[in-house]
């Protein structure tokens, strides 16, 4: 859970989750299960690191998430197998909601956010420009809400 607090930490400051850190964490990942160290096994390692691919790659071709986001899940994966990802997955999906509606209500936009995620929802691809143009002000780091739903997995709550 270090490779996903680190990255909550940097995507605050630089607003990216830098490539050496997912591919730090998951090649960490797969030493562990190759060592038989850890709980999951090269085979669960695997399968975690395709399964957080898969969940979080429409979010980002929908522009609701960063590539930085989808590796980060992916390397997660290699720690957590298949199972605990979509525990983590559906985890931070729930803390990126409240996150975004925090970040909404600061900025002050709590209604554009709402009418703006509702057209995500209802739309389809054409939308991903909308949501990602930066006059929207729309943007927050999603790491955090990763790294939460992860520990939250992981507890087991």
């Amino acid at each position: 859970m270090a490779s996903a607090g680190t990255s909550a930490a940097v995507d605050l400051y630089m607003r990216r989750v830098p490539n050496p850190l997912t591919i730090t964490a998951a090649v960490l990942g797969l030493v562990v299960a190759v060592t038989g160290v850890g709980r999951i096994s090269l085979g669960g390692a695997l399968a975690g690191f395709v399964m957080g691919l898969i969940v979080m790659l429409p979010g980002h071709l929908f522009g609701g998430t960063g590539s930085g986001d989808v590796k980060l899940m992916a390397a997660l994966g290699t720690w957590l197998g298949p199972s605990m990802i979509v525990k983590a997955f559906l985890y931070s999906a729930i803390a990126g909601g409240v996150f975004a509606l925090i970040v909404a209500v600061r900025r002050r936009r709590l209604a554009a956010t709402l009418r703006g995620a509702a057209q995500l929802v209802s739309a389809h691809a054409s939308t991903k420009g909308t949501v990602e143009a930066a006059d929207r002000d729309n943007r927050f780091p999603y790491a955090p809400a990763i790294a939460a739903g992860s520990v939250l997995a992981v507890l087991g709550l």
